[in-house]
């Protein structure tokens, strides 16, 4: 083939052999290879430089997360930390009304020392969003009360809670306890 024939070749210039070499780039004058290679080559850096990115950011979102599950688990144990340094306060107003001092009172004074006791739990419960639910006198609601019994409804309404049996609690709009109540049937 001759030169001419070479550069009428689709895709412009045509590759020559150098004098005793391997075949040139006709417009850089550069061995043909020799521009594939550094293409490659610098196509294995990037890949490195990405893959490089890739662990570190994988790296730092392990430690991301180890240290968001460290943090929470820490926080939790403040929250039960404070909550039980409240509860001893109040297991301690008890040992001063069950010891020693306290068996020479009349009744009513350690009925009112109990009372006072009651209020004081009842008040940290407060503190730490906890209500009681209202039960007597409602519509019973499965969703909040538990029914344990269940009387005629004589004058009441059916469905109606007569008693409440315990307590029930609310921690802000989550359900802590059922009431435990009787029901009136009709």
């Amino acid at each position: 083939m001759t030169d001419e024939a070479l550069e009428q070749q689709p895709g412009g210039a045509a590759a020559k052999p150098g004098p005793g070499g391997p075949p040139q780039d006709a417009s850089t004058g550069k061995p043909a290879s020799e521009g594939g290679d550094a293409d490659l080559e610098a196509l294995r850096d990037e890949l490195a430089k990405c893959h490089d990115r890739l662990l570190r950011t994988a790296a730092e979102f392990d430690n991301y997360r180890k240290r968001t599950e460290r943090e929470r688990r820490e926080l939790a144990d403040r929250t039960v930390e404070a909550l039980l340094i409240d509860l001893v306060a109040v297991a301690d107003d008890f040992e001063r009304a069950l010891g020693p001092d306290a068996a020479g009172g009349s009744v009513e004074a350690y009925r009112q020392g109990v009372e006072l006791i009651h209020r004081r739990l009842l008040d940290l419960l407060g503190r730490r969003g906890v209500t009681p639910i209202e039960a007597t006198g409602a519509d019973f609601d499965p969703t909040l009360h538990q029914a344990v019994t269940t009387e005629p409804a004589g004058d009441r309404r059916d469905g109606e809670v007569t008693e409440q049996l315990r307590r029930g609690y609310m921690i802000g709009e989550r359900l802590l306890r059922p009431a435990m109540v009787k029901v009136a049937r009709a």
